[in-house]
């Protein structure tokens, strides 16, 4: 009885994670280069459901605890991954703004050299003539953070080449990852390296769309029917902890009768 109880509490916390992770794609719908997240479940067959017994007779001793079996029926939210499919394109015409038409990532590094990456390439030259992203982060090219200096005229091409005044000054560091659904999210439109992931690669030629940017890869009609079909999983896992609230509540009358 308990074990059926536990196991649609287990599905109500798994969908009550799953919807967060949906209102979180949504939120993000609109921000450049944002990677939806995907839910991984599984089954948790070890989980040992117990009983706690209270010490009557001895006050100071701690309650024993009584183990009644597994709960393979049971599944926890794993872990979520990371959707690697490439979001829509949007022109908008702006010389320093990219997008990759492929695999990979652009390299940014905050104030304490802290490296990121971001599929976001919406840049910008700050008032130190470095070409930074839209959170001021320094874009990495070949050779360390971009300096765009007094340039008047700057744009960067299809192959990552950085142009300042007619001139090549750099190369946009362009990474890719063995395993990019273990990147873990930071912020919108940010990401960070983990050991799952593996380390930072060099990509070999990526093409990029020059005025462009890559939208964010969340398809709001299916997150919107994600969260229809996580809101009716959550009645009916709910329903079934009541069914079996109301079952203990007749037994436990039931045998006090007979008794």
């Amino acid at each position: 009885m308990y074990r059926g109880i536990y196991t649609g509490a287990s599905a109500m916390l798994v969908q009550e994670k799953a919807l967060d992770v949906v209102a979180n794609n949504l939120a993000n719908a609109e921000s450049a280069g944002f990677r939806g997240r995907i839910n991984v479940n599984k089954s948790f067959p070890q989980l040992l459901v117990s009983r706690m017994e209270s010490a009557q007779d001895a006050p100071g001793l701690s309650p024993s605890v009584t183990p009644l079996g597994d709960a393979a029926l049971n599944v926890v939210l794993s872990e979520t991954a990371m959707a690697t499919r490439r979001g829509p394109i949007q022109v908008t015409d702006n010389p320093l703004d990219v997008a990759i038409d492929g695999e990979g990532f652009f390299a940014v590094q905050d104030t304490a050299g802290n490296t990121f990456y971001t599929r976001a390439g919406h840049f910008s030259k700050n008032a130190a003539g470095e070409l930074v992203n839209a959170d001021g982060m320094l874009v990495l090219g070949d050779g360390g953070p971009i300096a765009l200096g007094d340039a008047i005229s700057c744009f960067i091409d299809d192959r990552g080449q950085v142009v300042a005044d007619g001139d090549v000054i750099a190369q946009l560091q362009i990474v890719a990852f063995e395993r990019p659904t273990y990147l873990r999210q930071v912020g919108r439109s940010l990401l960070t390296a983990t050991p799952q992931a593996g380390l930072p690669q060099p990509t070999g030629a990526v093409r990029l769309v020059r005025g462009a940017l890559e939208r964010a890869n969340v398809n709001v009609v299916e997150e919107m029917t994600a969260m229809i079909e996580v809101n009716r999983a959550y009645e009916m896992a709910a329903r079934s902890v009541t069914i079996q609230d109301e079952m203990t509540g007749r037994l436990i009358s039931t045998f006090s009768r007979v008794g």
